[in-house]
């Protein structure tokens, strides 16, 4: 047999038997076995994996090494954030929202790094509340105990639900001064208060001592002892009719000029009922009447005011007029005899002044100033009797309507307000985010309307009855005066709308249908007053910055 199986040919392949071989498997990742006691391993900043059991202690020590002196929180190797690094925590945003409101109530929080028992901040008033956070509740055990009710059936002791606390004090005296003290302290007052006085009054003495005139003529009086305050009588016209009767028609040519003013012109009044005469307030500090027939020069000039004079009004006969300068000063003025006879301030400029129009308050005046208040003086006494403090920015504007009871204010806050007189409530509030500042108004000749000149470059009209309403349909629109307070007019008869503008033309509107009529060139720089006549049926007068009064 064992021959057979030695028995073989070459060329038959042999078939010997494999030998397979055990793959070793190990579990275990390869660990260094050298003893960590022996040395301090340091791994560095940037190391990502460990192949040694290392300490906690010493994972926990600090980098060490001597500190680069060029190094910075941008080129830090685990910076995560713009400002360097910022650990992960886990926190569910309710107990985040928790702590942080608690901190900031409170002044304390829980450590997120303990187990809930250390705390961060005021930590004696987080050991007086237990730790409660600000949605806990933190029962108070010092709970006030309440005096017995007593016996019924004793009348005089029995105090029923209305017992008190214990320890309570009740029917205590009020500490405060002695009478003497308090007489004392009212006497102080009252010096104070005085003296506080008779400084305003020393400076308003020292203020108003200086007001002169210059009466510019020959005589103050003709030969039949008539003064300018006279109307004349030999004219054409009927100065003493009622206005508004005849038709008016727009003007076509320039009359005359007055010159006088050595700055900007910036209000003109015409005298009241007869307009034989006018005033003009000049930015040079100089108020000046003129004739407006005859001679048409300069009656008289009134220097009173350190500063420009911004508004100017007559009182209902002409005899008295009112100047407000930027002196912060009100004056008082004799239209006939040139003398100032009092003055009036707030330490705040005035921008507007008007009298009552009622025949018996001619002695009360109203002026908004750029405190945002509009004063009320009494001239028999010189005190202020009312303040009117509502607008959010400097009063622009006085105008008395229906039957004047009430006056309408605007403002630079760009609003409309409506008083009633004496009582510093408003009654009406117009107000609209379209709105712009309306630092001009002018009372239509009907009494009905109001013509407010908008600094967006148009005339807005407003009803100047109960409502205040805006008439939307009538708007005047073509002029530029942004930035200037160009008074409006009408034509005595009401048919006519006229206004100055920023480029010294004065443009012309029809009323019913709001068109523009005509406009022309007047002056060469910013036209801000224009006057209709009463009674001439096409004469304007305008003033300009210019120095001018055509």
């Amino acid at each position: 047999m064992d021959l057979f199986g030695q028995y073989g040919s070459d060329d038959e392949p042999s078939y010997a038997p494999a030998v397979l071989k055990k793959q070793k498997i190990e579990a275990a990742p390869e660990v260094s076995t050298r003893d960590l006691t022996t040395f301090n391993y340091l791994p560095g900043l940037t190391t990502k994996e460990i192949a040694h059991n290392v300490p906690y202690q010493d994972l926990a020590r600090p980098t060490q090494g001597p500190q680069n002196p060029f190094a910075t929180q941008v080129s830090a190797p685990n910076r995560n954030v713009l400002t360097g690094y910022v650990e992960d925590f886990a926190m569910s945003n309710h107990h985040f929202d928790a702590m942080s409101r608690t901190y900031n109530n409170f002044g304390y929080a829980i450590d997120p790094n303990s187990n809930g028992d250390v705390y961060v901040g005021d930590v004696a008033k987080a050991a007086a509340q237990k730790g409660a956070t600000i949605y806990e509740t933190v029962k108070v055990k010092d709970k006030r105990k309440r005096k017995g009710a007593g016996d019924p059936a004793d009348v005089e002791g029995y105090a029923g639900p209305w017992a008190g606390y214990e320890g309570e004090r009740v029917h205590v005296e009020a500490v405060g001064p002695t009478e003497a003290e308090r007489e004392a302290a009212e006497a102080a007052s009252a010096a104070s208060e005085a003296s506080k006085k008779a400084r305003a009054k020393a400076s308003v003495d020292e203020a108003t001592g200086n007001e002169t005139s210059i009466f510019h003529g020959k005589e103050e009086c003709d030969y039949l002892g008539r003064t300018y305050m006279h109307v004349p009588t030999d004219l054409d016209v009927d100065l003493l009719a009622e206005s508004g009767i005849k038709d008016c028609y727009l003007p076509k040519q320039l009359i005359h000029t007055w010159t006088g003013h050595t700055q900007g012109v910036s209000a003109i009044r015409l005298f009241p009922n007869s307009a034989h005469m006018f005033l003009s307030a000049g930015m040079d500090g100089k108020v000046k009447l003129w004739d407006v027939y005859h001679d048409r020069r300069c009656l008289r000039t009134f220097l009173g005011h350190s500063k420009g004079v911004r508004d100017i009004t007559f009182n209902n006969d002409g005899t008295r007029f009112l100047t407000a300068s930027y002196d912060k000063y009100v004056k008082l003025w004799d239209t006939e005899t040139g003398k100032c006879i009092s003055a009036y301030t707030t330490k705040r400029i005035p921008y507007c002044v008007k009298f009552n129009p009622d025949a018996d308050k001619q002695h009360i005046f109203l002026t908004g100033c750029a405190d945002k208040k509009i004063y009320q003086f009494d001239m028999n006494t010189g005190d202020v009797t009312q303040e009117y403090d509502q607008h959010l920015g400097a009063v622009n504007t006085i105008t008395f309507v229906d039957d004047n009871r009430r006056f309408v204010t605007t403002s630079d806050d760009k609003t409309l307000r409506a008083w009633e007189f004496d009582i510093p409530v408003v009654i009406k509030y117009v107000a609209e985010p379209s709105m712009h500042s309306m630092p001009a108004v002018t009372l239509h000749p009907t009494k009905k309307w109001l013509a407010c000149q908008s600094l967006d470059n148009q005339i807005v009209i407003y009803s100047a009855r109960d409502r205040f309403r805006m008439n939307r349909k009538k708007t005047f629109r073509g002029h530029l005066v942004a930035g200037y307070a160009c008074e409006p007019s009408f034509s005595p008869d009401g048919r006519f709308v006229s206004s100055g503008d920023s480029e010294g033309r004065v443009w012309f509107w029809d009323w019913k249908t709001c068109k523009v009529l005509t406009k022309f060139k007047a002056h060469d720089k910013v036209v801000i007053g224009s006057v209709w006549h009463p009674h001439e049926t096409s004469k304007l007068f305008t003033c300009s910055w210019d120095g001018t009064i055509k």
